[in-house]
């Protein structure tokens, strides 16, 4: 029986390249694997897009998408999935910073059937590999830390371009991310399926950034991000009550602030506990749901207006009504509001985690 393994590349002035990356995918091909290319030239300002079109009118296994304004390689992948026929669908730069003869080794897994996902390792020992940055190494463990930490998986090279799917498993998973972002992104809704994931050694031949690398400093904070914003709601426990513990202790610590700023100016008691609070209810619900979430709450935009303010209601009068009490028995002020900051954040713990056991 022959294969057929769907090979997506993302191109972005790759012109020095391409064409050898395209020839040494093809060789690939054997009696037991068939290959189709797709090429995603993602608005390439140098001959990219022609080169493309030149080997796809003397190759029918070559097809080229276009984009007409550049978006990234998250982007450039998305269409190339949406088109891919074969039974396995491949990623492979046009760089050439990995061996397309590695693909044959990370597919075998999947023709045997006992993986549904196999990225190829660029720090598992037995390859080739080139040395190349220190910092980037570091920043690359950091984030795969982060990402396993998440996802509760195992993996030694979040970041590698090559991962190979199943087609039906990959076209299961939408995409968002148009840059390098795609990479924490596709690997937490890998782990959400809860599907046989493999992880090999491959060789690596990286590019400096004379030789015409993209990569850089923006789209590690961007990894960083992603990380966060996939994973949030199915991370383990553990790393949840940090996530948690963090994003309430940056609110408690405003509510503190702000408190002890409008006392200075004499504001009254009542009215610097309830304002303070109400401002660091808003600046918790802006992390969480604005920037975290980008809307993917539960609640429709009404209902969910309604139940939060009705929270922040009752948990603003409990936080006043702690403050003024404990001054009352003689505490002083920033230690009343340091105390009800503090219970405030236990509740606020432990209300997200019934509302999350509510819901299944």
């Amino acid at each position: 029986m022959r294969y057929l393994l769907s090979i997506i590349i993302p191109c972005y002035n790759e012109s020095a390249t391409l064409e050898k990356c395209v020839n040494s995918v093809i060789n690939i091909q054997d009696d037991l694997l068939n290959v189709e290319i797709h090429i995603v030239d993602d608005a390439s300002t140098d001959n990219s897009f022609e080169i493309a079109q030149k080997l796809a009118e003397h190759n029918t296994l070559i097809k080229v998408h276009r984009h007409r304004v550049n978006q990234g390689k998250g982007a450039a992948l998305r269409t190339g999935f949406q088109h891919a026929t074969g039974d396995f669908v491949a990623v492979q730069d046009a760089d050439l910073e990995y061996d397309p003869v590695d693909l044959k080794k990370l597919i075998r897994p999947l023709i045997e059937n006992r993986a549904d996902v196999v990225l190829g390792s660029r720090f598992l020992s037995g390859e080739t590999r080139r040395v190349l940055y220190f910092w980037h190494s570091v920043g690359n463990s950091f984030l795969t830390l982060l990402s396993n930490m998440m996802t509760d998986l195992n993996l030694s090279d979040m970041e590698t371009c090559y991962k190979v799917f199943r087609r039906e498993t990959v076209q299961r998973i939408t995409l968002e991310e148009n840059r390098f972002g795609f990479e924490p992104e596709i690997v937490a809704k890998i782990a959400r399926l809860n599907i046989r994931v493999y992880e090999m050694g491959i060789s690596y031949y990286g590019r400096t950034y004379d030789e015409g690398k993209k990569i850089n400093w923006k789209d590690g904070v961007r990894a960083l991000y992603c990380i966060m914003r996939y994973n949030l709601y199915r991370t383990p426990a553990p790393v949840k009550f940090l996530i948690y513990l963090f994003i309430g202790g940056v609110t408690a610590v405003f509510n503190l602030g702000l408190f002890l700023v409008l006392r200075f100016f004499e504001v009254p008691l009542m009215i610097s506990a309830s304002g303070a609070f109400i401002s660091a209810a808003l600046l918790n619900y802006l992390l969480w749901i604005r920037i975290l979430f980008k809307r993917k709450a539960h609640w429709n935009a009404f209902p969910e207006i309604v139940v939060f303010s009705g929270v922040v209601l009752c948990a603003g009068c409990l936080d006043v009504f702690t403050t003024s009490t404990l001054i009352s028995w003689d505490v002083s002020e920033i230690n009343a509001k340091a105390l009800a900051c503090g219970f405030g954040l236990f509740l606020s713990f432990a209300g997200r985690k019934a509302r999350r056991n509510g819901e299944g």
